[in-house]
């Protein structure tokens, strides 16, 4: 079987897009981003942005696509039996690292876990805890899966919006203990 391999002068167009959004919403909501300030920054065509990307939204959700990767891998960063008090230090740094760009994060993410960047989220959460649930056997796959999918996306979208008071080792913490016990509750 071949990897297919990406163009790499597309994959770089598409991190200068990434980089030069990222540094527009730094300033100003998503709202305010015209597509001719991004492009002027990325230094490319208008043409070339839209042969990559439909929308200024598409750009976004693309942009932070990392942090859809970070939240998964960091919610299954650990081995053998899970520790219920303690998170993973992958889950208190991703927690962390969400400052630089919560603004962003806010327009793409609504509360509740709505918006285009929760959907994202909540499906490649949900694909990844129902693929590990249905390795080892566990009940519920489906059902498991979407509840920690949907629980993680809520919490960390009410955390961005502020309705959530905590620090970002608290929400780990709290947040970890919510989806211990999701995977702990007996079904049958």
């Amino acid at each position: 079987m071949t990897a297919v391999h990406e163009d790499p002068r597309a994959a770089r167009t598409r991190t200068k897009l990434r980089d030069a959004l990222l540094e527009e919403c730094a300033s100003r909501p998503l709202a305010e981003v015209s597509v001719a300030a991004l492009v002027r920054r990325a230094r490319v065509g208008r043409a070339t942005f839209y042969l990559h990307y439909a929308d200024l939204e598409a750009l976004a959700v693309d942009a932070c696509a990392d942090i859809v990767r970070e939240a998964v891998d960091a919610l299954h960063a650990w081995r053998g039996t899970p520790d219920p008090r303690t998170p993973p230090p992958a889950l208190i740094t991703f927690f962390d690292r969400l400052s630089p760009h919560a603004a962003l994060y806010r327009e793409l993410l609504r509360p509740g876990g709505g918006g285009p960047l929760g959907r994202v989220l909540h499906e490649d959460l949900r694909a990844r805890s129902r693929t590990e649930r249905a390795l080892a056997g566990a009940p519920e796959p489906d059902l498991v899966a979407s509840a920690v999918a949907g629980t993680f996306a809520g919490v960390l979208a009410d955390w961005l919006h502020g309705l959530i008071e905590a620090t970002a080792a608290e929400i780990a913490t709290r947040v970890w203990r919510l989806l211990v016990n999701l995977h702990r509750t007996p079904l049958h």
